[in-house]
C-alpha cells in the first residue's frame, strides 16, 4: 500500500476542525455542561501552585499557550482530550470548577510568580483572598484571551481517538499505565468506565488480591480487573502475539467500549462469583505462591496464580461445579506441578509466562 493511499485512509478516520476561543467562552460552556473536563481526572492530572501560578500569569501576559484537543461526544458535548491541567486551573482560578461530586472547589488563590511579583495572594475576583483581586479590567483581558480548540468530530473513529490521545498524553503527568486507561476509557465511554470502576470495587476481588493502599490509589486492582477480563476467553494463539502486556491492555481499552450492556452484565457475573469463590478457597492466600515442600503460602500476590487460578476459574465461567473446596485443591495441584517450581517465571516477560500460566489454568479446571 503506497503512502498516499494509507494518508487517505486514515485521514477519513479522524475528522477535525479547529478555530480559537476565549477563555469566557470556554467557562460559558463549561458552566452549561457542553464541556467536560472529567472531574475524574483531577487527582491525576495534578499541577502544583506554582504551575497554576505560571499559567494565570501566562494569560495575563498575553503569552500563547498550547492548543486543547476536545473530543465531540454522541451528544455533542466536548471531552477534553488534552489540556485538563490548563482548564482545571483557568477554571479553578475564576472560582467555578467543580469535583467528582458535582461540590464547587475552593478558587485558586495564586502564589509568587516568575515576572508579576504582585501577582502572588491575589485570586480572581476577590472573594477567596484578602490579599487583592484582578481588576475589573484585568478580569476582562483574562476571560478574552484566547486559545486555540482543535476539535475532534464526532463522527471519528474510536481507534483514531484512542490513538491521538495516547500520542497526546504519553509525556503527561499521568502517574501510571492504568491511569492513562481510565483516561482513555472515560474519554470513549463513562459508561464503560464506571462499570469497570464497580467491579473492580467488589468486596471478594479486594480481599482475595489484598492490595497496599499505594496500588490501590494507582488503580492497579483496576487493573487486575482489567486482564481478568481481556484474558478470561482469550484465544491461545492470541497469546504468543501479546508483546508488551501494557500496550496490549490499552489497546483493548478500546475494544472494550464496544461491548453491549448485555455482554458487560454477563462478564461482572461470572467475575463476582469467580472472586467470592477464591475468597471462601482461602481469601488472599490462595493467589500466592505454595511451597508443595513446605506445605505453606509463600510470598506475596501471584500474577501466575491469578492467571492460573482466578482465569481458570472464570473460563469455565465460574461453574456451580467449582466450589471452594475445589478451587483449593486446584492450587495446591498447580503448585505441584514441575513446570511451575520455584523460580520459573524469573526474569520472564509477562507474554511468555502467560503463555504457559494461562492454558495450564484452563487444563487444571476442565
Amino acid at each position: 500500500m503506497s503512502l498516499e493511499v494509507e494518508l487517505k485512509k486514515y485521514r477519513r478516520q479522524i475528522a477535525t476542525d479547529a478555530y480559537p476561543m476565549s477563555i469566557g467562552e470556554l467557562a460559558n460552556l463549561y458552566r452549561d455542561g457542553e464541556m467536560d473536563i472529567h472531574p475524574e481526572f483531577q487527582r491525576i492530572f495534578r499541577w502544583t501552585s506554582g504551575q497554576k501560578t505560571r499559567l494565570v500569569e501566562s494569560i495575563l501576559l498575553g503569552i500563547p499557550l498550547p492548543s486543547l484537543f476536545v473530543a465531540s461526544n454522541e451528544e455533542g458535548v466536548w471531552d477534553v482530550v488534552d489540556g485538563v491541567q490548563r482548564l482545571s486551573t483557568i477554571f479553578q482560578f475564576m472560582g467555578i470548577l467543580r469535583g467528582e461530586e458535582g461540590e464547587l472547589l475552593d478558587p485558586f488563590v495564586c502564589g509568587e510568580a516568575p515576572f508579576l511579583k504582585s501577582l502572588a495572594g491575589v485570586s480572581y475576583d476577590g472573594a477567596s483572598s484578602d490579599l487583592g483581586s484582578l481588576s475589573s479590567g484585568q478580569r476582562l483581558d483574562f476571560k478574552r484571551a484566547r486559545i486555540d480548540v482543535k476539535i475532534i468530530k464526532r463522527q471519528s473513529d474510536n481507534r483514531a481517538k484512542y490513538d491521538l490521545f495516547q500520542r497526546l498524553n504519553s509525556y503527561g503527568s499521568v502517574a501510571t499505565d492504568q491511569e492513562l486507561r481510565n483516561c482513555l476509557l472515560v474519554s470513549l465511554s463513562k459508561a464503560h468506565y464506571e462499570w469497570l470502576v464497580s467491579i473492580s470495587k467488589d468486596e471478594n476481588f479486594l480481599a482475595v488480591l489484598e492490595m497496599q493502599d499505594r496500588l490501590i490509589n494507582e488503580r492497579y486492582h483496576m487493573e487486575m480487573a482489567l486482564r481478568f477480563i481481556t484474558f478470561r476467553k482469550i484465544e491461545e494463539a492470541r497469546l504468543s502475539k501479546i508483546g508488551n502486556i501494557g500496550e496490549f491492555l490499552t489497546e483493548e481499552v478500546v475494544s472494550l467500549v464496544e461491548k453491549s450492556p448485555e455482554w458487560l452484565t454477563e462478564e461482572e457475573d461470572v467475575f463476582r462469583r469467580t472472586f467470592q469463590i477464591l475468597r471462601y478457597a482461602g481469601g488472599a492466600e490462595v493467589l500466592r505462591k505454595w511451597n508443595p515442600v513446605s506445605r505453606r503460602t509463600e510470598g506475596p500476590f501471584s500474577l501466575s496464580a491469578f492467571e492460573a487460578i482466578a482465569l481458570g476459574i472464570g473460563f469455565r465461567d465460574a461453574d456451580p461445579s467449582i466450589t471452594s473446596d475445589i478451587a483449593a485443591k486446584k492450587r495446591v495441584e498447580f503448585w505441584s506441578m514441575p513446570q511451575f517450581a520455584a523460580g520459573f517465571s524469573t526474569g520472564k516477560r509477562a507474554d511468555e509466562r502467560m503463555r504457559r500460566t494461562i492454558p495450564a489454568g484452563r487444563e487444571l479446571f476442565a
